[in-house]
């Protein structure tokens, strides 16, 4: 599948995603949500990927919603009120929709970053499970500074990656939050002195993570996400339902044996889906 927003490379167990409107500073019009949501949908579906690694090519990683092209973005303002904002909420679920894929795709998602990451750029990143970052990184929640309310992911989740107090002053004030203080925070996993540097520490995650059981990395987080919006006993119940179905499988033979052994081991690919297009 071609993008015309996107550069999207497998390679092996291990699939790359960059955003690719460097001219733009890879600014997000409609074109890139809506192929942002089908590229990591189609990942998903791939059963060979087991890590992927997202990043932008050019001077920054992104400077969030294209303001040129809001309009295109936001939808149309002419006609019945009650049918525009019906059609917008509607829009705006699609939107989120589309981030969303990001946090559901089976295979762990790794965010290398770099420059600026602003306004839907932390709505993306958010959604990743990993976050790595250049030493001149900054993130902003930029909304407010152009007068609207967060609404493609950061309010809802950036409250599990960072302290509550923190998050609540970068949406009041649109302040830049720097590398040094995004590590302390356990926002970022990692830095990278230049973009080479973070790419090589993004790929090194993701081979680790390639290399382990495909089905229990999968397992693992999809428990995780569930048990983030879940108690703690509905985690629990979740993770044992969970366990009593995939425990059967060859995985946990050839890891064990792998362990005791001290040898590396390699794990069959995931099954396609039979589901129709």
């Amino acid at each position: 599948m071609t993008y015309e927003t996107l550069e999207v490379k497998i390679e092996g167990h291990i699939a790359h995603v960059a955003f690719n409107r460097p001219s733009s500073l890879n600014a997000m019009n409609g074109t890139m949500f809506g192929e942002i949501g089908k590229a990591f949908r189609a990942l998903d579906e791939n059963p060979s990927v087991r890590a992927i690694i997202l990043s932008g090519n050019g001077k920054h990683f992104t400077a969030g919603l294209d303001l040129k092209e809001s309009g295109a973005v936001l939808g149309a303002t002419e006609g019945d009120p009650a049918r525009i904002r019906e059609k917008l909420r509607r829009h705006i679920l699609w939107l989120q929709d589309c981030f969303t894929a990001i946090e559901t795709c089976r295979a762990p998602v790794i965010a290398a970053i770099h420059g600026a990451c602003v306004g839907a750029g932390v709505d993306v990143i958010t959604a990743c499970d990993m976050r790595i970052a250049t030493k001149d990184t900054f993130f902003t929640i930029q909304e407010i500074n152009v007068g609207i309310v967060a609404d493609v992911g950061t309010l809802q989740r950036a409250p599990h990656v960072l302290p509550f107090g923190i998050v609540k002053e970068m949406a009041y004030t649109g302040r830049k939050m720097f590398t040094d203080e995004a590590l302390r925070l356990g926002f970022i996993n990692n830095v990278g002195d230049d973009i080479a540097a973070v790419h090589e520490l993004a790929l090194s995650m993701a081979q680790e993570i390639a290399s382990k059981s495909p089905l229990a990395v999968a397992g693992t987080k999809a428990i995780l996400n569930h048990a983030r919006d879940h108690s703690v006993a509905d985690g629990l119940d979740y993770v044992a339902t969970w366990n009593s179905g995939m425990l059967l499988g060859e995985d946990l033979m050839k890891a064990a044996s792998a362990a005791l052994t001290r040898q590396s081991v390699s794990f069959d690919n995931l099954l396609e889906s039979d589901d129709p297009d």
